[in-house]
Order: structure tokens, then C-alpha cells, then sequence
């Protein structure tokens, strides 16, 4: 996610964030090509319309707050006491709290190790404490973990658990789990990343996700930075991926030779389709141990928005960083698309963009359903431009908006001017007084079981490599309705299924009919390939 950007005090990089990975162009910039006349911004502040006035009871919207690791906000039980204060005097009604920063958790159980952060006390169990004080308020609690970035100190982890400890640069063959680059570099920025090729790294960061619904109550999981990394050109192509058994299994399934080059068409598609394979991998296993739990992601949007699929093909996000996050959103895999719509309300090329965004994903919930939610860069902007950004984004017709972040509430605060605790009470009151769009409380439910249905399955083969494979989803006439890949382990699953009985076929084989039920993830018996 480009929320690493936003959490390191670089000034240069704070600029540049909203408008994706270096280099880019700066502050009040517009990129080549595109308009620099203005949309609608702080100066010309919009007021509520037809469509977006005071929302009240009976009526949902999410409304949301990203609580990140990187400083005070959810360590201590006083720090958890006063964000759910602030987020209910808000009327927030959901919190994106990180509990996987890098490769640890700020909870107690789970795949990954306890945090060793000095400022959480010995023993104390953040995630539990916010889930039990937040929950008490009406507000849920969404577990945001980082996907892929797992260490970024040359001193390693003290816990020998910890995956970087086992799987970073000490380890060779199958077990060395980390993104490359295509020059040989091993760190993008700061940071070491695990690569989504690499089956056993795919494998790990899914249960990242499912050992915490399985321990806690949550409302929702968050991916976070569930792509290949930054430093690219912008525009593409994405230069990372070249993790040696990564590569080892792009030139089986693919039957390509030697090292593809960064822009190679086939080389982007398959790395792209792993990302992809890793959502839904972790979405069917997240519903199977909870059906009620939300699977969403924070999502990128980088530049100007698409007008429509062709302009999504040609996106920054799909291109740049291989991030297909509209095929997660059609095909079920999300409940709630979070974009990071992440631009500075007073610069007119960027407001022109946060409009693009938000028409392009209000289409996008029109034709499938799937929540749409606009993330506001709080921190870049002025306080009325957050709250221009509120109503934007509702008259935009989306269903919720979240901002970026309860540490750094706005500009002022992110370049030093003045503190969180001197702006949020400032916040509050724009937000939720008087005529604010948050001036009455709403609700968020959790997804309804019932209305999930789904398949998930696994090939084994006789030769030939498990990843790759296609996969169709056939309904009862024996019609293509869908179409997936298996990922490295051979796993595939659907989550959008015709009423009635279904079959899947990989190659010439074909499972038995099966009639799905509601309320779970069924599982399909293995499917032997020759």
C-alpha cells in the first residue's frame, strides 16, 4: 500500500504519495497529457445536494479511519481508550487498525510473532483490547495487515520465528521467500518484501490473515500493499518478481526461456495473476472460517482514474504495479473495495482525479454490487478539504469514505505545524457537528452468510506443474459461466456462482455436478490431471 509512504518522515516522499512511486511529478503538477484545470477544491467547497445530505437511522455508509503502527494511536490501553472516543464522537463507524506492520502482529495469536515494539507493555494484546472497547461503541474493527513488506532493519527480528529470520537473505532454494528485482536488488525502499509467486510465501501470507479471524472477533480483514512493489517507472513496466523460484515456475507454466524482461506482456500477466490468485486463495479461506467476516483491500489509484475497462487496462495501478483490483471486485473475491484515492483536495489536477476515481468505481458497485469505498488522505489535505472530499465522495454515489489517518489528521499535522491531539477535536467537530456530513451516526453491518456461496478446489497432477492451470466453472447446461488459475499449490476457487448445481474442468476433466450450499465455501473433491 502506499501507506508506507505515508509513514516515513520524508518529506520528498509525503509529496509524492499521493500521486504514486518516485519519480513523479511534484506538488500542483500535472502529469504530461492531462488537464490542470480545476475541479472542485477547498476554495470552492461543496455543499450538501439531493444526494448528499445528513445521512441517519436506518440508513448505512461506512465511515472509516485508518489507525496505523507506525507511531501512538492503539498500543496501550489509555491510546485505545481515546481513539474509540474520538472515532465515536466522529460517528466513525469502522476502524482499519494494523495490526501486521512487518511480518508481526500487534496481538497475541497468530501465525505471525507478537510485536516487539517497546511501546506496547509486556503481555498487553492491543488487538484484543480495541476489539473489546470499539465493540461496545457499535464501531468494527478491521484487522489491516500489510501483505507482502515483512522486515526493514539490517538488524534482523530477535524472535527466531519471525519470517524474515527464516526465509530473507540468509536463506537459499525453496526457502528464500523474498521479492527481487529484476537488477538483483532485494529491498524497495526500506523495506524487504515477500514475492506472491513464491507458493510458500503465498501460503504464509494467507495465514496471516485467517490465524487472526480464527482467534479474534473482527469485523473485516484489510490487505494492504497486496501488489509487487513501487520503484518503477511510472506508467510501468513493474520491475520485480524475480524471486529464483518465482521464475522457476513462470517458465513451467508458461513454457518460457530465461529471463523474462520487466515489460514482457506474458511475464506481467502471470505475475499479476498471482496478486490475483493470493486475494482469492485468502477470501475463500477467510469465509470458510467465517463467512460473516468483511475481505477487503486498500486499493491503488495511482495518476488520473479509467473511464472504463479499456482505461483500466492501461492504468497505473494494473500496470505499474500489477495490481488487477477490479477483478477482485467482479469476481466476488472483496466485499469492500477501499481505494486510496489518496489526493490533495486544493491541487486541481488531483481533485480532478479523486472525481475520476470515485465515478469509475461508482459504475464499477453499479454492475456488481460490491461496496465501494473512496480513502481520503487526511493528511495531505486541510480539514475542509476532507470534509469537501466527504461530500465529493457521497454525491459520487459510493457507499463510504475513510481517511488516512487518525495519526495525522491533516497537513498541518504531517508536516510538524501542530499536533494530532490540537487537530482532531477541529476534525470532529467539521465532521460530525452541525450541518458535517457525519452529523448523524450510521450504520455499518458485517456481510450477510447468507448470501455467500461458494466453491473452492484443489488439482494434483500427474506431471506437469500445479500453477497455471485454467480453470472453468460450468453451470448446469454445462456452460462456461467463469474463469479462473490454479495458484502454485494448484488450489482455484469461485465465488460467484449461477444458481443450481455447477461443475469445474480443468483441461478434459470434469468434476461431478454439485449443488453449492449457502451460508459456506464448499469444497470439491481433488481433481487428478494426468
Amino acid at each position: 500500500m502506499t501507506h508506507a509512504h505515508k509513514c516515513t518522515a520524508l518529506v520528498s516522499v509525503l509529496l509524492l504519495a499521493a500521486c504514486g512511486s518516485t519519480p513523479q511529478p511534484q506538488t500542483g503538477q500535472a502529469q504530461a497529457g492531462l488537464p490542470d484545470t480545476p475541479a472542485l477544491n477547498s476554495q470552492a467547497v461543496r455543499t450538501p445536494g439531493p444526494h448528499t445530505g445528513p445521512r441517519g437511522q436506518g440508513q448505512q455508509e461506512l465511515r472509516g479511519l485508518w489507525v496505523d503502527a507506525f507511531g501512538p494511536g492503539m498500543k496501550t490501553p489509555a491510546e485505545i481508550d481515546q481513539l474509540v472516543a474520538t472515532a465515536k464522537a466522529m460517528n466513525v463507524n469502522v476502524l482499519f487498525a494494523q495490526v501486521g506492520r512487518r511480518g508481526d502482529c500487534y496481538c497475541n495469536n497468530a501465525a505471525m510473532p507478537r510485536t516487539n515494539d517497546p511501546a506496547v507493555p509486556a503481555g498487553f494484546d492491543p488487538l484484543a483490547d480495541l476489539l473489546g472497547k470499539a465493540h461496545a461503541q457499535g464501531i468494527q474493527v478491521h484487522a489491516w495487515i500489510i501483505t507482502t513488506a515483512i522486515w526493514n532493519s539490517v538488524t534482523p527480528p530477535t524472535d527466531p520465528t519471525h519470517a524474515f529470520n527464516a526465509h530473507g537473505l540468509k536463506a537459499t532454494g525453496r526457502d528464500y521467500w523474498l521479492m527481487v528485482k529484476n537488477d538483483g536488488t532485494t529491498r524497495g525502499g526500506s523495506d524487504w518484501l515477500l514475492d506472491p509467486g513464491h507458493p510458500d510465501a503465498a501460503e504464509y501470507i494467507k495465514q496471516m490473515y485467517v490465524s487472526v479471524v480464527k482467534n479474534y472477533d473482527v469485523d473485516g480483514i484489510q490487505f494492504d500493499r497486496v501488489r509487487y512493489t513501487d520503484y518503477n517507472p511510472v506508467g510501468g513496466p513493474n520491475n520485480w518478481g524475480y524471486n529464483p523460484t518465482a521464475l522457476e515456475r513462470y517458465r513451467e507454466e508458461t513454457g518460457a526461456t530465461g529471463t523474462p524482461l520487466p515489460a514482457d506482456p506474458q511475464w506481467s500477466a502471470w505475475r499479476r495473476q498471482q496478486v490475483t490468485n493470493l486475494v482469492r486463495e485468502t477470501a475463500l479461506a477467510v469465509k470458510a472460517a467465517r463467512p460473516d467476516v468483511s475481505v477487503n483491500a486498500a486499493t491503488i489509484t495511482y495518476g488520473e482514474g479509467p473511464t472504463d475497462q479499456a482505461g483500466w487496462l492501461a492504468s497505473r495501478p494494473y500496470a505499474e504495479v500489477l495490481q488487477d483490483w477490479v477483478t477482485w471486485v467482479r469476481e466476488g473475491y472483496l466485499d469492500v473495495n477501499v481505494m486510496m484515492n489518496y489526493k490533495r483536495d486544493f491541487v486541481p489536477a488531483q481533485a480532478l482525479w479523486f472525481d475520476q476515481w470515485n465515478a469509475f468505481a461508482a459504475r464499477l458497485q453499479e454492475e456488481t454490487g460490491v461496496h465501494q469505498v473512496s480513502g481520503a488522505a487526511i493528511y495531505l489535505n486541510d480539514q475542509q478539504s476532507s470534509v469537501n472530499q466527504v461530500w465529493k465522495t457521497r454525491q459520487a454515489g459510493l457507499d463510504g469514505w475513510a481517511g488516512y489517518s487518525y495519526r495525522t489528521p491533516d497537513k498541518d499535522v504531517n508536516d510538524g505545524k501542530r499536533t494530532k491531539e490540537q487537530v482532531l477535536p477541529e476534525l470532529t467537530a467539521k465532521l460530525s457537528g452541525e450541518g458535517g456530513p457525519f452529523e448523524r451516526p450510521v450504520r455499518w453491518d458485517r456481510p450477510n452468510p447468507a448470501h455467500l456461496r461458494a466453491v473452492s478446489g484443489q488439482v494434483q497432477v500427474g506431471s506437469g506443474p500445479l500453477g497455471g492451470r485454467t480453470v472453468l466453472l460450468l453451470d448446469a447446461q454445462g456452460q462456461e459461466v467463469a474463469r479462473t488459475q490454479t495458484d502454485g499449490m494448484g488450489r482455484y476457487g469461485f465465488m460467484r456462482l449461477p444458481l443450481g448445481p455447477v461443475q469445474v474442468q480443468v483441461g478434459d476433466v470434469t468434476t461431478e455436478r454439485i449443488t453449492p450450499l449457502p451460508r459456506q465455501v464448499t469444497v470439491l473433491p481433488d481433481l487428478n490431471l494426468p
